[in-house]
């Protein structure tokens, strides 16, 4: 998880809160608000694994957001370890931080956005492009979601599992900054 910043044509502030799959690749959430608590983190990681189920563990750095109660309640609550980054060491999140200079370069640095409304559109574009268009040479040229989906359930071939036969497979699981 990590968030970015970038502004809206009027010159206010908007920030995006980005949740990945470091096995799968896929952008799971891109979510944009001027502000966003530690509790609407937990809130978007609910929403998120009811479609997935929760991960055993999440990488981020040390910001507010996620040093917060509600992050740290949430996490308690459903048995998912916060992996904390050392401060100033962004390399040991590479993944996330590739991520993070892909979208910007692609998505915040190519868009001037009008309003939060037209934020949210095109960036949420962009996510599905990211996810749904574009292989991935570490996927095996698969598109992240072709990727998650050779782990489906067999019970319903077109949903995602939640990953954990991926996690037998490949060694390990867990939401990224």
């Amino acid at each position: 998880m990590d968030f970015l910043s970038d502004y809206l044509a009027d010159g206010r502030r908007l920030k995006v809160f980005s949740v990945l799959d470091d096995f799968s690749r896929e952008s799971l959430a891109l979510t944009v608000d001027t502000s966003i608590t530690g509790g609407r983190v937990a809130r978007v990681l609910d929403g998120l694994a009811a479609r997935r189920g929760y991960p055993d563990g999440i990488v981020m750095d040390n910001g507010p957001e996620f040093t917060s109660r509600a992050l740290d309640a949430w996490a308690y609550k459903h048995g998912v370890k916060l992996d904390f980054i050392e401060p100033g060491k962004p390399a040991q999140n590479a993944f996330a931080e590739s991520f993070n200079g892909r979208f910007r370069d692609e998505c915040l640095n190519q868009h001037w956005f009008i309003d939060m409304k037209d934020a949210r559109q095109k960036i949420e574009v962009w996510r599905i492009d990211y996810n749904q268009v574009r292989p991935h040479g570490s996927l095996n040229k698969k598109t992240p979601e072709e990727f998650a989906l050779q782990f489906s359930d067999p019970r319903s071939p077109s949903a995602p599992c939640d990953l954990k036969t991926a996690v037998d497979i490949k060694g390990g699981l867990s939401f990224n900054q």
